[in-house]
């Protein structure tokens, strides 16, 4: 049960992307997106259990301008007694460019903590890597990248560089995603527009995609499993659910308030 509650935020940050384009516009400075997540089963009624917030600020690093994005999951207050997780991901985005200059994370999982840092060179096309469990010795590691290759908070904002014109229904795509110390693949496809309802916040007319992230030991309830987000079908592109299956039951991850949006959320239907 605590692999879902850990995978649960893991997975809601590493929704299914497109393309990259470095000179797409992704990030808006103000916009702040709350989400819930929540466990159903056969026998069990959706039980919210968790929550993420994603909040996109002007910061600088080294001298230069850069967005600054903070995604934080948190346990609600009710099962902290049971599992009290606070995981917290920063990444550093150059303005300019558009490519992420540095990402962060801070791991509090009860009495488990993770920390890493990844920092991007993306003129010799190498990613750095520094990570450390617990008080084990930290770990180092300099890493090739590609045009596809980022960590799971820049995965997300890619959302916004989405062109459907792009796509064909039902053709799969891959991405590489840097993760700790090693690149996994994360394969995904258009399944096509769908109506999807939120609750609290009604029906959005959304773009559906499936996707698989490639197996792993820490988070063993992905492996081989496809999982489905659901995407705003208008500029702003927000990821407003997604759904996995876990050993027993569902996982459900959908939007709950947002605030600054840069664009109309004309997919929302009164």
């Amino acid at each position: 049960m605590k692999r879902f509650f850990r995978g649960a935020i893991l997975v809601w940050l590493l929704v299914v992307v497109a393309t990259f384009s470095a000179s797409a516009q992704r990030y808006f400075e103000g916009e702040k997106l709350y989400y819930r997540a929540a466990y159903r089963a056969k026998l069990i009624p959706n039980t919210e259990v968790g929550e993420v917030t994603v909040e996109t600020t002007s910061d600088t690093l080294a001298g230069k301008g850069v967005f600054r994005v903070r995604g934080n999951g948190r346990t609600l207050p009710f099962f902290r007694w049971f599992f009290d997780m606070n995981d917290t991901y920063h990444i550093w985005v150059d303005k300019i460019s558009m490519l992420t200059q540095r990402f962060e994370c801070d791991i509090k999982e009860d009495k488990y903590t993770f920390r890493s840092h990844y920092d991007y060179d993306w003129e010799a096309r190498r990613v750095h890597t520094w990570s450390q469990r617990r008080q084990d010795t930290p770990r180092e590691k300099t890493m090739e990248l590609t045009e596809r290759s980022m960590d799971a908070v820049s995965l997300y904002f890619n959302l916004r560089s989405v062109d459907l014109r792009s796509f064909r229904e039902g053709e799969e795509h891959l991405l590489d995603m840097v993760l700790e110390d090693t690149i996994r693949q994360l394969r995904y496809h258009y399944i096509g527009p769908e109506s999807v309802k939120v609750p609290r916040l009604g029906k959005f007319d959304t773009m559906k995609f499936a996707c698989t992230l490639g197996s792993s030991e820490e988070f063993s309830f992905t492996d081989g499993t496809q999982f489905f987000i659901w995407i705003t079908n208008d500029e702003n592109k927000i990821p407003v659910m997604l759904a996995s299956p876990v050993r027993v039951g569902e996982v459900r991850c959908y939007l709950r308030k947002y605030e600054g949006l840069h664009y109309p959320l004309v997919s929302r239907i009164k």
